[in-house]
C-alpha cells in the first residue's frame, strides 16, 4: 500500500483496537481510504473484488463496534473479507494475498486470530458461529459476542437454512448479519419499516422490553414456549405492517431490518443498540455489490474477480499473448459451446450450475435456450438431485459442479444418482490444482471419492478434443451416471473444435511406444507427462512409453495387463490425491493380477495445498515436467 496522505488514517490503524480509538466522525474517512486500498491493490494483484467492496462499512463498524479478536466474526464466504484483512494487522503484506507464501485468500485461523474459521466454501457462517457461540455459554464467556456475517448468494445453500433452524431452538446469543446485495433476497419498501427500525432498535424500547421479559418471567407468567410465541407474532406484525414476507418469519429470531449497509454511522448505532441482546438475532442489512467503484456496481457478476484492471478509468486489462500468437480457449469455454452444440443435436439436454454460469461458461446455452438452462443458487447438493429428478423423467441433464465443490454433493451423487443408474452427468470443473484460491478449491480428492461408488463412468480428457468427445459420448443412449473431471484455465489447443465422435467408455490409449519403462497418465497433465519423458529420454538414452488411461472407471483392464507384462518399472501420474486415487487404483489391478512392477506416484501429496500459480504449485508438489523426468530417471 502506498504510503502517502491518501491513506492518511488507515496507516496509523495496525489492528482494531487502533479503530476503536477514532471519533465515531471519522469513520466514513476510514472507509472511503480501505475502499480506495482494495481498489488499488485488487487492480494489480487480482483477487475477488466486489464482493469486499460491498461490505466496507459494515466491516469497520463490526470492528469498531466489537472486541476483536475476543469476540468473533465467522464470514460467508471468505472474498468478502478484504477489508476484513487489512484491518486486522495484514495492510502491509496485502500485497502478497494469492500470492505462493503470502497472505491466504481467504481468512483462516493459521493466519490470524481475528479469522475464526476457514471460510473458502459458502453457507457455513452460522452453523460454525452457532457452534462458537454455545460454546462460549457452556464455558462461561457470558460477555463473548459471536457474529456470523451470511451473504453474496450464501442464504441460497442448504447449510444456512439448517444452522438457522438450529439456531432458533438452541440457546444461544448469536448475531446473524445478512448482507443482502440483491443476490438471494428481494428488497422491501415503506415509511413504516423505517418506523419500525428505529422503533425496534432504539435503546429504550429495549430496555423496556427486557425488564418487562424479566417480570413476567419473574412471575411465572412468560416461559421459553410463550416467548418463543410472542417473538414469532412481533415477526408477523412488523411482515403486516410493512408488508414485507421474509424467511424469519415463524422462527424463534428477533429480527431487525433492513438498514442500509452503507450508512457506516448508523450500522454502528444499530449493532451498540442489538449487540446485548439475549437470544440468537438477525440484523439484515442492503448493500451494493462493488460499491464506489462505478463499472462494479454495474456488473457486479463481471468484476466479482475480474484480473488486472486500470483503478482509474475500470478498463479490464488483456490478458498477455500466447507465446505461439494463437489464441487458446479454456477448457470452460469448451465446455460451454459443446454444450450448447449438443443441446441443438439433442432436444432432451439441459444444463444445470449452481450459482456458477459466467466461471462454467454455461452462460452460453443460458444465453442461447434460457428454458434448457438452469442456476439453482449455491446449493451443489440440491443441484444434483434437481438433474437426478429430470433425469428420471426422461432429460438428460449436464450438471457443471466445481470439484471441490461437488464435495458437498457426494451423498446426492451416490444416493440419488448412482443407485439409481440415472443419466446424470456430473461436469467436474476446476479438477486438480487451481492457483491462486487455494486449499479449498483445489480439485484434488474427486477421483478418490468418486471411484468406489457403483455405477459411476469416470473420465478425464487429455485434451479439448478429448472433452468435447467425452461429453458427445455421456450424453449417448445408455450412459448412465457419466463423470467428466477437466481442469481450470486454458489449454493447449489453437484449433480445439473436432467432429463430435463416440469414445469406447473404458479404453484407454497408447500415446507413444517405448521399452524401457512406461508412464500411465490421466487427464491433461499427460501433456506435462509427455514434456517429462522427452526430457528424460534425451537425458537417459531411454525409450518410454506412454498411455492415457482416460477412464478411471471403468478401468482398461486389458491395457493395463499389456502394462503389467511388458514393464517392471512404471511411473502414474495424475492431478487427484495420490492417496485412493488414479495410481493407487493402477497399482492395485496390477498386484492382484500377479504383476510386480517397481510403481512410483505423482499427484497431489497428503497434505493441503495453499495458494500461488499453478506453475509454482506444480513444482512445489513435484508434478511438473522436470520432476517427472526425475522419477524417470530415477525408477
Amino acid at each position: 500500500m502506498t504510503d502517502d496522505s491518501t491513506y492518511s488514517l488507515l496507516r496509523k490503524i495496525d489492528n482494531p483496537a487502533d479503530l476503536r480509538q477514532l471519533p465515531e466522525e471519522k469513520l466514513a474517512e476510514v472507509c472511503k481510504e480501505l475502499r480506495r486500498d482494495i481498489i488499488d491493490e485488487v487492480s494489480h494483484n487480482p483477487g475477488h473484488f466486489a464482493a469486499s467492496l460491498g461490505v466496507v462499512e459494515l466491516t469497520v463498524a463490526l470492528h469498531y463496534v466489537f472486541n476483536t479478536p475476543y469476540d468473533k466474526l465467522v464470514w460467508d464466504v471468505g472474498h468478502q473479507a478484504y477489508g476484513h484483512k487489512i484491518l486486522t494487522g495484514r495492510r502491509d503484506s496485502f500485497c502478497t494475498n494469492r500470492k505462493l507464501g503470502g497472505i491466504c485468500p481467504f481468512p483462516t485461523p493459521k493466519e490470524s486470530e481475528y479469522d475464526s474459521c476457514v471460510c473458502g466454501h459458502a453457507s457455513n457462517s452460522i452453523s460454525i458461529a452457532l457452534g462458537i457461540a454455545v460454546a462460549a455459554r457452556k464455558e462461561h464467556r457470558d460477555d463473548q459476542h459471536v457474529v456470523a456475517i451470511i451473504g453474496d448468494g450464501s442464504m441460497s445453500g442448504g447449510l444456512a437454512f439448517e444452522g438457522l433452524n438450529n439456531a432458533s431452538v438452541t440457546p444461544n446469543n448469536l448475531l446473524i448479519i445478512l448482507n443482502d446485495n440483491n443476490m438471494s433476497i428481494d428488497r422491501s419498501v415503506g415509511g413504516m419499516k423505517d418506523y419500525l427500525i428505529q422503533l425496534t432498535t432504539s435503546a429504550h424500547y429495549n430496555r423496556m422490553r427486557f425488564k418487562l421479559s424479566r417480570m413476567f418471567t419473574n412471575w411465572g407468567w412468560l416461559n421459553e414456549a410463550r416467548r418463543n410465541a410472542i417473538i414469532r407474532f412481533n415477526n408477523s406484525l412488523k411482515s403486516m405492517l410493512t408488508h414485507q414476507q421474509n424467511i424469519f418469519e415463524g422462527l424463534n429470531i428477533r429480527y431487525f431490518g433492513p438498514v442500509d449497509g452503507h450508512d457506516v454511522q448508523g450500522l454502528v448505532r444499530v449493532l451498540r443498540e442489538i449487540k446485548d441482546m439475549t437470544g440468537p438475532k438477525i440484523l439484515h442489512i442492503h448493500t451494493v455489490k462493488g460499491k464506489g467503484f462505478a463499472p462494479a456496481e454495474q456488473a457486479a457478476t463481471l468484476w466479482h474477480a475480474p484480473g488486472c484492471f486500470d483503478p482509474d478509468t475500470g478498463e479490464i486489462l488483456k490478458q498477455p499473448a500466447e507465446p505461439d500468437g494463437k489464441k487458446h480457449v479454456r477448457y470452460q469455454e469448451v465446455f460451454g459451446e459443446t454444450l450448447l452444440e449438443l443441446a441443438r443435436m439433442n432436444p432432451h439436454i439441459v444444463g444445470v450450475t449452481p450459482a456458477m454460469p459466467t466461471g462454467c461458461s454455461m452462460n452460453i446455452l443460458m444465453k442461447a435456450m434460457p428454458d434448457r438452462a438452469f442456476d439453482v443458487g449455491i446449493a451443489e447438493g440440491h443441484a444434483v438431485t434437481f438433474s437426478a429428478g429430470m433425469a428420471y423423467s426422461g432429460l438428460q441433464p449436464f450438471c457443471n459442479i466445481y470439484s471441490s465443490f461437488s464435495q458437498r454433493a457426494v451423498d446426492n451423487i451416490i444416493h440419488d444418482v448412482a443407485i439409481q443408474n440415472l443419466p446424470v452427468v456430473l461436469c467436474l470443473d476446476r479438477a486438480g490444482l487451481v492457483g491462486e484460491d487455494g486449499a479449498t478449491h483445489h480439485g484434488a480428492f474427486d477421483m478418490a471419492i468418486l471411484r468406489p461408488v457403483p455405477n459411476l463412468t469416470i473420465a478425464s480428457p487429455y485434451d479439448e478434443h478429448e472433452l468435447r468427445r467425452l461429453m458427445y459420448t455421456a450424453q449417448l443412449p445408455g450412459r448412465g451416471a457419466f463423470v467428466i473431471r477437466y481442469p481450470r484455465g486454458r489449454g493447449n489447443l489453437a484449433d480445439w473444435r473436432c467432429p463430435l465422435e463416440e469414445v469406447p467408455v473404458g479404453k484407454g490409449r497408447r500415446l507413444k511406444e517405448g521399452s524401457d519403462m512406461a508412464v500411465v497418465s490421466i487427464g491433461p497433465i499427460g501433456q506435462t507427462a509427455a514434456e517429462g519423458i522427452r526430457k528424460a529420454e534425451a537425458a537417459g538414452n531411454l525409450s518410454i512409453a506412454h498411455y492415457d488411461l482416460r477412464f478411471l472407471k471403468p478401468l482398461d483392464e486389458e491395457m493395463l495387463d499389456e502394462i503389467g507384462r511388458r514393464f517392471s518399472k512404471i511411473l502414474t501420474v495424475e492431478d487427484g490425491c495420490i492417496a485412493g486415487g488414479m495410481g493407487s487404483t493402477v497399482l492395485q489391478h496390477l498386484t492382484s493380477h500377479g504383476y510386480t512392477p517397481q510403481v512410483r506416484h505423482i499427484g497431489i501429496p497428503d497434505h493441503f495445498i495453499e495458494h500461488g500459480t499453478i506453475a509454482e504449485l506444480y513444482h512445489l508438489c513435484r508434478m511438473d515436467a522436470d520432476s517427472i523426468c526425475q522419477n524417470l530417471l530415477q525408477l
